[in-house]
């Protein structure tokens, strides 16, 4: 009797290496996959499941299916890139440096100069004085001025 190959491992481990691979060429453009890898994930569960049934195939069905060595070491790789997509996304990204000299809420911003969208410098006092000034023009009504200051790493 002639055993075939088993495919099933060899496919896992490709779905794994394009869930890695998806995630940086594609996924990490769009918030809603970036922030958290749902299709990611998804991708990398559906990859291992079809290893372990591979490799399962493999060693309880010998007789029919060959590739118990091939696809254990497509079984290990397959979880150490995943091991790696998830040191990625959930350890290593939430290692941002620490942000001791940033302003806090309602504290008083350091004044900056910084080009605007058609390249003349503009700095943030001339700003506040021109706020001041249309606030007495218009009847006193309140104006303020935001400052987002963004800890993203991407």
């Amino acid at each position: 009797m002639n055993r075939s190959w088993n495919l099933l491992a060899p496919a896992g481990f490709l779905l794994t290496l394009v869930a890695f691979l998806s995630y940086f060429i594609f996924f990490a453009r769009y918030p809603f996959t970036r922030d958290f890898p749902w299709a990611s994930l998804l991708l990398f569960a559906a990859g291992l499941g079809l290893v372990a049934v591979g490799l399962r195939r493999a060693f309880r069905q010998t007789e029919r299916y060959r590739g118990k060595l091939s696809g254990t070491v497509l079984a290990v790789l397959s979880v150490l890139v995943t091991g790696l997509f998830l040191t990625y996304n959930f350890y290593l990204s939430a290692q941002l440096p620490a942000s001791e000299g940033a302003p806090r809420v309602g504290q008083k911003a350091p004044d900056f100069t910084l080009p605007d969208t058609e390249g003349n410098q503009i700095a943030l006092s001339a700003l506040v004085a021109e706020l001041g000034e249309q606030e007495t023009a218009q009847d006193n009504k309140k104006r303020g001025l935001l400052l987002v200051f963004y800890r993203g790493y991407w």
